[in-house]
C-alpha cells in the first residue's frame, strides 16, 4: 500500500538510475538475444525451412524488443519536458504492445484525453505490477475514470494462482522489509515514488482468483479535498 508519508528507504539518484537501467536491460535482453540467434542461423544454415524459421523469429523478436522499449520510454523515461501531458491513447498502445502473446489478455477502457505525465507513468507501472499478480497468465482489465486532475485507475487481474505480488505493498510504500531494493523490486519501488509525486494512493485487494489494484487521489488527513500533484521527481 503506498502512502503519502515519507518512505523509510531513499535511494541515491545514481543507484535509482542504475536499477531502472537494469530493469530495462532485463526486459529487452531476451528478444535481442533471439534476434542474434536468428541472424546466426541465417549465416550458417542453408536449409530453407530453418531460414524461414529464423526470419520469423527475428521479426517477432524485433517487434517485441521495440514494444518493450516504447513502453519503458513512457513508464520510466522523461517522455517530454517537465510538466508535459501524455495522451492516454499512447499509453494504451504501448501497454497492449507488451502483451503480444496469448498468455495474458489486456482490455482497456479510458477516456480520450491528455493526462499529467506522472499519472500516466503510474498507470503504466501498475499495469506491469498487475501482470505479476497472475504469474500463470490470464486477463487484466484496466479502467480509467475521472479527469487528469483527479483520476481513478482500477486494475483487475484474474487468472489461476492469482495473488498480491510478494512484498509489493511494502516496496511501494518505500519500506521494504529487507531495508534494501534490488533490480527485481525496483519497479514497485519506483511506482511508489511516482504515486507520491502524482499525489495518488494505491490499494490492493484479493478475492478468489482475482486481484484488484486501485489508485486514487490521496486525500489530505482532515480534509475532503485530494492533494495536488507534486513536482516532478528527477527521473520522472
Amino acid at each position: 500500500m503506498s502512502s503519502p508519508n515519507s518512505p523509510t528507504l531513499t535511494l541515491d539518484g545514481l543507484d535509482l538510475a542504475a536499477l531502472l537501467c537494469s530493469r530495462v536491460c532485463h526486459d529487452v535482453i531476451s528478444p535481442v538475444g533471439a534476434i542474434v540467434n536468428g541472424l546466426e542461423v541465417l549465416e550458417d544454415d542453408q536449409d530453407e525451412s530453418m531460414r524461414t524459421f529464423a526470419l520469423e523469429l527475428i521479426g517477432k523478436s524485433a517487434r517485441q524488443a521495440s514494444a518493450r522499449l516504447k513502453f519503458a520510454r513512457i513508464a520510466f523515461g522523461a517522455a517530454g519536458s517537465a510538466g508535459a501531458s501524455i495522451d492516454l491513447a499512447d499509453a494504451e498502445s504501448v501497454a497492449k504492445g507488451m502483451f503480444s502473446d496469448d498468455k495474458t489478455k489486456l482490455t482497456w477502457s479510458a477516456p480520450q484525453a491528455l493526462f499529467p505525465k506522472n499519472k500516466v507513468k503510474l498507470l503504466l507501472n501498475l499495469v506491469m505490477i498487475a501482470t505479476t499478480a497472475i504469474p500463470r497468465g490470464g486477463a487484466i482489465d484496466v479502467v480509467v475514470s475521472g479527469d487528469g486532475e483527479a483520476p481513478t485507475f482500477v486494475f483487475k487481474s484474474k487468472g489461476s494462482h492469482a495473488r498480491i505480488p510478494p512484498h509489493v505493498e511494502e516496496l511501494m510504500a518505500g519500506s521494504p522489509e529487507s531495508g534494501t531494493v534490488d533490480a527485481h523490486g525496483i519497479l514497485p519501488f519506483y511506482a511508489g515514488l511516482v504515486a507520491r509525486a502524482a499525489a495518488m494512493s494505491v490499494r490492493f485487494a484479493i478475492q478468489d482468483d482475482e486481484v484488484t489494484i486501485t489508485a486514487a487521489p490521496t486525500v489530505i488527513e482532515g480534509s475532503d479535498e485530494p492533494s495536488g500533484e507534486a513536482s516532478d521527481t528527477a527521473l520522472a
